[in-house]
């Protein structure tokens, strides 16, 4: 390769195409027509003397060549512009924005109302559209499209390069009971907790749950009375009958009827649940959004 013949508008345009996966919204991005892009993948592909980016279902693929290309090429730009261009300053404070926020249900229940409340604070001319997500590949798909800015939740089933996570928030699970119920006053053992009425919440509607799956491994199994897509109803409920519940703790702690309910380990292994924040490489280095996102963990710290 003639290290002289590089043009570095090529090497964006390998960025750009690392990132967005698809020749249009890479062209989007760079500022050029969808036909100089394609030009541009063209030269590319001859300068490096390999494909690049095979075309599939799922998009534009890389091949080897260009994921052992991809972090260099990234620095090096991020490098030039660094110290080529002068980025705006950034000021909470006076700054107009609009920021879009992808939330399931248990951040936007947990997370969101502390969030609002220091953008309130320290941004009150930044602005929050909230966009809900049904797994976390899908969160994917939407940082992909540009339609949100970044996402809580759970990472995606697949590491990629143009994806960025970091871990704020944990939480585990705990069983829930009335505490004026006579199960309340003793231990929480095994046959305590398979004699009593479970509530179990599946957004799928399966009566199958981590619950289950943690005892069938032991041979055992327990008695459903109600089935719900999602849990935040689960303590209100649970403080006004006779059946138990074992969900996150935080969601619990949230609730106006926690005072009413007793807390017990629960007496099977469940896995710790941890929440990240999910971001596209394209919005890594914009001053705005790395404010968000500190400001995010920030909150998500002091719960």
């Amino acid at each position: 390769m003639d290290f002289h013949g590089i043009d570095l508008n090529l090497l964006a345009a390998f960025d750009a195409l690392m990132s967005e996966r698809n020749v249009t919204r890479a062209a989007t991005r760079v500022g050029v027509s969808q036909p100089a892009m394609s030009a541009a993948l063209s030269r590319l592909r001859k300068q490096f003397g390999d494909p690049l980016f095979l075309r599939s279902a799922d998009g534009l693929l890389p091949t080897p060549r260009a994921r052992e290309l991809a972090q260099p090429i990234m620095q090096a730009l991020r490098q030039i512009e660094a110290t080529l261009v002068k980025k705006p300053e950034f000021v909470p404070g006076t700054a107009t924005l609009k920021v879009n926020l992808g939330l399931s249900d248990y951040p936007a229940f947990v997370l969101l109302p502390t969030l609002l409340e220091a953008i309130a604070q320290q941004a009150p001319g930044v602005s929050i559209d909230v966009h809900a997500f049904h797994d976390r590949d899908h969160a994917v798909d939407l940082l992909d499209a540009g339609a949100i800015d970044v996402a809580i939740g759970i990472p995606p089933s697949h590491a990629e390069s143009r994806i960025l996570t970091r871990p704020i928030l944990r939480d585990e699970f705990v069983t829930i009971i009335a505490r004026d119920h006579p199960a309340a006053r003793r231990a929480m053992n095994m046959k305590t907790y398979l004699s009593l009425p479970h509530v179990l919440v599946s957004p799928e509607g399966q009566r199958h749950g981590l619950v289950d799956e943690a005892l069938a491994q032991q041979g055992k199994q327990r008695t459903l009375a109600l089935t719900l897509p999602q849990m935040f109803a689960v303590p209100a409920i649970v403080a006004r009958s006779g059946m138990i519940a074992t969900i996150l703790k935080r969601v619990v702690l949230n609730s106006p009827a926690s005072r009413k309910l007793a807390f017990f380990p629960p007496p099977v292994a469940l896995p710790e649940i941890v929440l990240h924040l999910i971001w596209h490489r394209r919005s890594d280095g914009l001053a705005a959004q790395q404010w968000f996102r500190a400001l995010i963990e920030n909150v998500a710290s002091s719960l």
